[in-house]
């Protein structure tokens, strides 16, 4: 345990944090644009939504599409290893609805 090794802790390297979370839980429901994932994240900074977004993005879970409009229209959405994620996400649903509120 406690290895680089370990596939907890590459996945927890990924997921990490609160927000990450929410935002692969989000673009389960299809691609969305930065104001619509803020609009549902509700209290997440723009910051803080773009650091997430851009881990994300580096790790392969999130695709970013830039249409060249003015203003410029940027995109969001899941790449297959996004997806894979479902169980995970799903898994922690069902324990989630298990917990008292």
């Amino acid at each position: 345990m406690g290895q680089k090794g370990c596939p907890i802790e590459r996945a927890v390297s990924i997921l990490d944090g609160k927000w990450t979370l929410l935002i692969v839980r989000e673009l389960f429901g299809g691609t969305r644009r930065f104001g619509e994932l803020r609009a549902v994240l509700d209290g997440v900074s723009p910051k803080t939504l773009t650091d997430r977004l851009r881990e994300l993005e580096q790790q392969g879970v999130v695709d970013r599409t830039i249409y060249p409009e003015i203003p410029p229209r940027v995109e969001y959405k899941l790449t297959e290893r996004g997806k894979d994620v479902w169980p995970v996400i799903e898994a922690l649903r069902a324990w989630g609805e298990t917990l008292p509120s």
